[in-house]
């Protein structure tokens, strides 16, 4: 039910340490004006929904199917958000959830720790963000990093993200930490769009001041989520175990970690972080995240074997041809669902389609009211 597609050592020590313990799911929110550029995701069909996407889907983590939504779920392209697969394992698994704002246009309708970020501009302005705010959201994340790990001693954190056009600036990043990702990153559409990524990232890159460092780069082409993640990783790592929840951008994240370990002599205990994913992700023919992954050793990449190909659901089978694939730590709740519950296939299938059964029948009561 599970695939180490990276160091494998790192990774069943990893596991044999922490997979018996229960997961805390935390998810930060934020947003690029990169996400509304035509065609650059998948995650809302208009630029307007995916400027609501990451309002919608921490709305409906905490909330789950309801007729009264303040911000409902945006119709995507093909399929449903990949938050239907988080929201059914964190409540059979009673998992612990906590929301960060770390930069949206407008804050949620649920409580979020508003973290005093802002959105990101697009990212080929080369002035996606102000130094000074990447530093602030870096020390936030430190700090709630450490809080959280204290008081979740017994469990390991699982740290997601959502934000629409996050693997574009993931791009912006790891180009800009001198790491060759350019044809190796994801995106939601089933073949990835890498020509209009490299060409925002270029473009960005050489508008923006020079970037010596890992704020500079985060300032000139970033987003404001992955500061905070990585300063949480650092400094959970000392205590707990992390697991980064995504593919592409939670590997741009774990760059920034490594750099910024080595450029402000920080101590990161590696052997407590691995990458939890989708295998859609890892096994994207049009994305190569193995390949980045090993640009990075040594981390360990992860994914489960949860297959939609026999669901009831048309709108899950598209996983299987490439659509969506993974966002809101929905690849790492199924890893820490099979490692702490030892749930295979059919309870983990069974488990989200009942959810979307409960949704359907919202959505009908609501039509007809």
């Amino acid at each position: 039910m599970l695939t180490v597609y990276t160091q494998s050592d790192q990774a069943l020590s990893w596991i044999e340490r922490h997979g018996h313990c229960p997961p805390v799911f935390v998810c930060v929110l934020g947003f690029t004006e990169t996400g509304l550029i035509p065609g650059i995701s998948a995650a809302g069909k208009t630029p307007a929904d995916r400027k609501l996407t990451a309002i919608a889907d921490a709305e409906f983590l905490i909330e789950g199917t309801t007729t009264k939504a303040t911000y409902p779920l945006p119709p995507l392209i093909s399929g449903v958000s990949p938050v239907f697969i988080t929201k059914a394992l964190v409540d059979a698994l009673h998992t612990p959830v906590y929301l960060f704002n770390s930069g949206l246009p407008v804050p949620p309708a649920v409580p979020a720790v508003d973290l005093g970020g802002q959105p990101a501009r697009c990212l080929s302005t080369g002035q996606a963000l102000p130094l000074a705010l990447v530093e602030h959201l870096f020390q936030q994340g430190l700090q709630w990093g450490a809080q959280l790990a204290q008081e979740h001693a017994e469990s390991y954190l699982v740290l997601s993200e959502c934000v629409v056009g996050g693997t574009t600036t993931a791009l912006g990043v790891l180009l800009g930490l001198g790491i060759d990702a350019g044809g190796k990153v994801n995106s939601s559409h089933p073949h990835c769009n890498h020509q209009q990524k490299l060409a925002l990232v270029r473009q960005g890159l050489s508008c923006g001041a020079p970037h010596l460092n890992a704020m500079e780069v985060v300032a000139t082409v970033g987003d404001p989520m992955q500061m905070v993640v990585a300063g949480m990783a650092i400094a959970a790592s000392h205590s707990t175990g992390v697991m980064l929840a995504g593919g592409t951008q939670m590997l741009a994240v774990y760059a920034l970690i490594q750099t910024l370990a080595r450029q402000r002599n920080l101590a990161v205990d590696f052997s407590r972080l691995v990458v939890g994913t989708t295998k859609w992700v890892c096994e994207d023919a049009s994305g190569d995240t193995v390949g980045l992954a090993n640009l990075l050793a040594p981390v360990s990449l992860l994914a489960p074997q949860l297959s939609f190909s026999s669901s009831i659901y048309p709108q899950l089978r598209v996983y299987e041809q490439g659509f969506v694939k993974e966002g809101v730590g929905a690849g790492a709740m199924a890893i820490a669902a099979h490692l702490y519950k030892n749930w295979g296939q059919e309870q983990l299938l069974e488990l989200i389609e009942n959810l979307i059964t409960r949704e359907l029948g919202q959505v009908k009561e609501k039509q007809k009211q």
